[in-house]
């Protein structure tokens, strides 16, 4: 899959996206977004998944998590962006994969679902993105 880290500039890249898209259609995700509510929605509807660092959670990304509420579930990932990024409460600590869980805490708020629910489905949506990647055979 293409990954698009895209900054300011959300007309050029969904022009270029869809100019590469009438080409032949590919799977991709905007990586780290941190943008606006327009290159989620157009990028949802170019079929790519839309991933979320730590940054949901900082106290000014108000914007950011309201450019979210129409992305539908199905369409959303989370990240660490390691080392960067952390999530609160580990803002400006060196971030790990380990905080993930805080993304995802945040992603659920936003989202209204429970932090189970919301990894079962970011999980299951990083396995339908990136589809060679073997899913690990869950634990009897």
């Amino acid at each position: 899959p293409l990954i698009v880290h895209s900054r300011d500039a959300d007309e050029d890249t969904i022009d270029i996206l869809r100019q590469e898209m009438q080409k032949g259609l590919f799977k991709g995700l905007i990586h780290c977004f941190t943008s606006t509510k327009y290159l989620a929605e157009e990028a949802v509807k170019l079929g790519l998944y839309i991933s979320l660092s730590g940054i949901i959670s900082f106290k000014n990304a108000g914007a950011i998590r309201e450019a979210l509420t129409n992305v539908p579930l199905d369409k959303l990932l989370i990240e660490t962006d390691a080392p960067y990024l952390a999530p609160v409460p580990n803002r400006g600590k060196r971030n790990e994969p380990s905080f993930v869980q805080f993304t995802n805490n945040t992603l659920a708020e936003i989202k209204k679902i429970t932090p189970e629910e919301c990894a079962r489905i970011t999980t299951d949506n990083f396995f339908r993105l990136f589809d060679k990647v073997p899913r690990p055979q869950e634990a009897a």
